[in-house]
């Protein structure tokens, strides 16, 4: 018995000292901003959400929905839900709204816990050209962001996440603002915001 609890803390010590930095002691003047616009976007689009429910347009499942439907002859590659094409309508809006405050705001969009993207930015929502150099630049809504940031921040709980990453759209370092939306108690995703300092 001694020897499994030894081995029960050791284990809990080594998965606290791996565990991601959530968020850093101390934020610079930039990315404190970022975070102020990112949890004000995040409660107008919590608020979006639950109204979609409370009216009935769609259902807990239906916003839960994680059978992602593949649009075909996309790269790169789309998927559908059940809820992201009223997601467009009023979400996008929202984040279009806040990607728009400041010119080092690059994007701002939500993700559900597995780095679904129903809805992106309108500046990155354009028709695919079959292009695919141009395509995952300017048409970057309805994919799965599964990377290791994006997973991060597509499951984070903590009040914010802030960290660095590079783009798949040139392979830029970039700075990452997400916190977590939460419908009816329950974790659904993340708003992020992707920004220069």
């Amino acid at each position: 018995m001694k020897f499994f609890c030894k081995q029960l803390l050791l284990l809990m010590v080594l998965s606290f000292a791996v565990t991601p930095l959530y968020a850093a002691p101390k934020l610079d003047s930039q990315s404190l901003k970022v975070k102020k616009w990112a949890t004000e976007c995040r409660n107008e689009v919590t608020e979006q959400l639950e109204l979609l429910l409370t009216s009935g347009q769609l259902n807990v499942a239906q916003l839960f929905d994680t059978f992602y439907i593949p649009t075909p002859n996309t790269y790169p590659q789309k998927y559908q839900t059940q809820y992201d094409v009223i997601a467009d309508g009023v979400i996008q809006p929202i984040i279009d709204k806040y990607q728009a405050y400041d010119k080092k705001v690059l994007a701002v969009f939500i993700v559900d816990a597995n780095g679904y993207a129903p809805t992106h930015n309108s500046k990155y929502s354009k028709p695919l050209t079959g292009f695919k150099y141009v395509d995952i630049k300017i048409s970057r809504t309805k994919r799965i962001f599964n990377d290791k940031a994006g997973l991060l921040s597509a499951r984070n709980t903590k009040p914010y996440l802030a960290q660095e990453f590079k783009t798949d759209a040139g392979n830029r370092t970039m700075n990452d603002m997400s916190v977590p939306i939460t419908i009816q108690g329950r974790h659904w995703g993340a708003v992020r915001v992707v920004y220069k300092k």
